[in-house]
């Protein structure tokens, strides 16, 4: 199967972007990765944003912007990344007033107007999981699945987190397969033996070969890694990362 673009979601080296933006940015175009999504722009305006991406060979996947602010304020959102070219805006988080069993049908339609928007401006929305999606029912399904049900399949996809879908009980690759064509992004990260926490891809016990087999044979167009948290110094743990995906062939 032919390799997917491989970026490091920003969060993960949140504490050295605080610093310096555009020097976090540099060293992570240095580990090897192509691509970066962002979680915050450093207060950057779009045009210095996309030179900045441009003289170091990088491509966006696009935003993490949360649901409060498509809500509030998503012409401008989708505006200044729009000058960026992005192909996708991902929402990373569903706060619990979406998620109630009575206004969940009001949620998937708020969904689908989002990802109108997005498509009117040549970019795709995606919803980013957590593990609580898999724990809550909404009408008898999972979250997970009543928003996927509940919307139009080409407004909105998904962003998979598989260290989420594995912490909430399911398989990645199966929740992959499940939906052929629904998930373009798929967020790598890995789960630690016994009390699970982060660990760098390639360092835990996820099924990483399936999850490649999976994501690669069903629609996936990028892999981005992510880290919620890190037991080493962040960008040693992106580095890591880099490095063992490099290893199993998928850069």
């Amino acid at each position: 199967m032919h390799k997917l673009p491989v970026a490091l979601q920003l969060y993960t080296v949140r504490d050295e972007l605080s610093k310096d933006f555009a020097g976090t940015v540099r060293k992570v175009a240095e580990i090897g990765y192509t691509s970066v999504e962002f979680a915050g722009t450093g207060g950057l305006a779009a045009k210095d944003l996309k030179a900045l991406l441009d003289g170091l060979g990088l491509t966006a996947v696009g935003p993490h912007a949360g649901l409060d602010q498509l809500v509030g304020d998503l012409e401008a959102t989708l505006d200044y990344f729009a000058k960026l070219g992005v192909p996708y805006i991902t929402c990373p988080f569903m706060p619990e007033q979406y998620r109630a069993a009575d206004t969940f049908e009001a949620t998937c339609a708020l969904f689908d107007r989002i990802g109108q928007a997005c498509k009117e401006r040549g970019m795709q929305f995606c919803y980013h999981n957590h593990a609580f999606e898999f724990e809550a029912l909404v009408g008898g399904k999972t979250l997970f699945d009543a928003l996927y049900d509940g919307t139009d399949p080409e407004l909105v996809k998904g962003e998979v987190d598989v260290y989420w879908v594995q912490y909430g009980g399911l398989d990645p690759a199966e929740t992959i397969a499940r939906r052929p064509g629904r998930f373009p992004l798929i967020h790598l990260k890995d789960m630690t033996a016994g009390e699970p926490t982060f660990a760098e891809v390639g360092e835990g016990i996820l099924d990483m070969p399936s999850i490649f087999t999976a994501s690669e044979a069903n629609g996936a167009a990028w892999y981005v890694v992510e880290q919620d948290r890190c037991q080493r110094p962040t960008m040693e743990s992106a580095t890591l990362s880099f490095d063992n995906l490099k290893r199993m062939g998928k850069v």
